[in-house]
C-alpha cells in the first residue's frame, strides 16, 4: 500500500523511515480533523474545548465537578481550564460555586441552557463524525482505536 501523504504535501524525496511517515500522516489527519470540528463549533459560537468541558459537565450530573476534576477528564489538555470555565459562565453555560465540604473547592455544573446547547449538537455532531470516519468498517476502526493506543501507552512499557 503505497502512501499518499508525500504528494499531498508535496515532497519530492522519501520519507527517512516508515515511523516518520506515519507520524506525519497523523498530524495532517488530526489537522484535517481539528479544521472540521473547529469550524462545526462556530455554528455554535464554541470551541471544541469548549464543547469538551460542556459534556463533561452534563456527563457529571447535578452534583457537578471541579476544576481540577474536569481538566483530568478532558480529551485535549488545557492548561487554562478556569478562564474555560469563566467564558462558559459569562454565557450562562454552567454555574460554579464553592463546594460545602472544602470552601476551597469550586464545583461547576451545567445549566439548562448548557443542556439545551449540548442537546442541540447531539445530532449533527453524531452526523459530522459520520461523515468524517463512518466510512470505515468496524474491524478497520478497531484497529485504528487499538493502534492509537498502544501509541499513547508506548512509553510507559520503556519505564
Amino acid at each position: 500500500m503505497s502512501g499518499k501523504l508525500a504528494g499531498e504535501i508535496r515532497q519530492n524525496k522519501a520519507f527517512d523511515s516508515l515511523e516518520e511517515e506515519a507520524l506525519l500522516n497523523l498530524a495532517r489527519t488530526h489537522e484535517y480533523i481539528q479544521q472540521r470540528t473547529s469550524e462545526f463549533f462556530k455554528q455554535f459560537s464554541l470551541t471544541a474545548t469548549q464543547y469538551n468541558i460542556l459534556r463533561i459537565l452534563r456527563g457529571a450530573g447535578p452534583d457537578g465537578i471541579s476544576c481540577s476534576q474536569a481538566s483530568e477528564r478532558m480529551v485535549t489538555a488545557d492548561p487554562d481550564v478556569t478562564r474555560l470555565l469563566d467564558r462558559l459562565e459569562a454565557r450562562q453555560l454552567l454555574v460554579r460555586e464553592r463546594s460545602r465540604e472544602d470552601r476551597r473547592v469550586v464545583m461547576s455544573r451545567i445549566t439548562a441552557d448548557g443542556l439545551e446547547l449540548l442537546q442541540t449538537i447531539d445530532k449533527p455532531l453524531k452526523q459530522l463524525i459520520k461523515r468524517t470516519i463512518g466510512h470505515l468498517p468496524k474491524d478497520r476502526l478497531d484497529q485504528l482505536i487499538e493502534t492509537l493506543e498502544s501509541i499513547r501507552h508506548a512509553e510507559a512499557s520503556f519505564t
